[in-house]
């Protein structure tokens, strides 16, 4: 009985285990695509104007790259993709223009990360750095 109960319990155990480690890898940080060796280099700068009536407004100024929204999902295509919109380190969205109208934030300092993502959703990246802009304001 007692060896029974034993062997139920570390049954039991592996199973757990197993599933944390396929949770934890489905969490995994999405890959970065390096275009370090890109003919032209893509950048991003973010400007944040706080709109007269509530919320800021986002400028999402970029070089070297076109937004393509009607590209999400499908094979990296150099110079092209969306972005995706961080508010204090946490994703909010993507990006798929210039222009982004954000509204809701609490009261106090936030820091507002946009990064350059390909089609395919990895992260653009030279030489092993994310191609990120991060800004703060204040609400």
């Amino acid at each position: 009985m007692i060896r029974h109960t034993f062997l139920t319990v570390a049954l039991f155990l592996f199973c757990c285990n197993a599933v944390a480690g396929k949770m934890a890898h489905h969490h995994s940080h999405a890959k970065s695509l390096d275009v370090s060796e890109a003919e032209n280099i893509p950048e991003v700068k973010v400007i944040a104007y706080r709109d007269t009536m509530k919320g800021w407004n986002l400028h999402i100024a970029t070089k070297h790259f076109r937004f393509s929204p009607e590209n999400v999902n499908k094979a990296h295509k150099e110079g092209e993709g969306h972005g995706h919109l961080y508010i204090d380190g946490k994703k909010l969205t993507r990006i798929y223009s210039h222009w982004y109208y954000l509204s809701d934030l609490s009261p106090g300092k936030h820091k507002i990360t946009v990064s350059l993502n390909a089609n395919n959703h990895a992260s653009l990246a030279v030489h092993g750095k994310k191609i990120v802009d991060e800004i703060e304001v204040i609400q």
